[in-house]
């Protein structure tokens, strides 16, 4: 791989890593810091703050991790290193 396609490579890669943990921090950490707020809201009789915090944030999880491995294949048969 050339230079300027490991760099451009590897750029790609490091903003979906800064996109993917933006994202881990905010169903994380920033969804359950405001769960009082969010009770009030009421969703098939479940108070929206207790459903993030039971299920919400690792279905959202799951959902990163799959769309991660996509974007991450998509990037690397772009500079053609994917794997076979």
């Amino acid at each position: 791989m050339a230079v300027n396609d490991r760099i451009g490579y590897w750029n790609k890669t490091r903003g979906l890593m800064f996109t993917m943990l933006a994202l881990w921090v905010f169903f994380g950490f920033i969804v359950h810091m405001f769960v009082t707020s969010l009770n009030e809201i009421v969703i098939l009789g479940f108070p929206l703050g207790f459903y993030m915090a039971a299920q919400g944030s690792l279905i959202a999880f799951v959902v990163m991790l799959f769309w991660f491995a996509r974007k991450q294949n998509a990037i690397d048969e772009e500079f053609g290193v994917a794997e076979d």
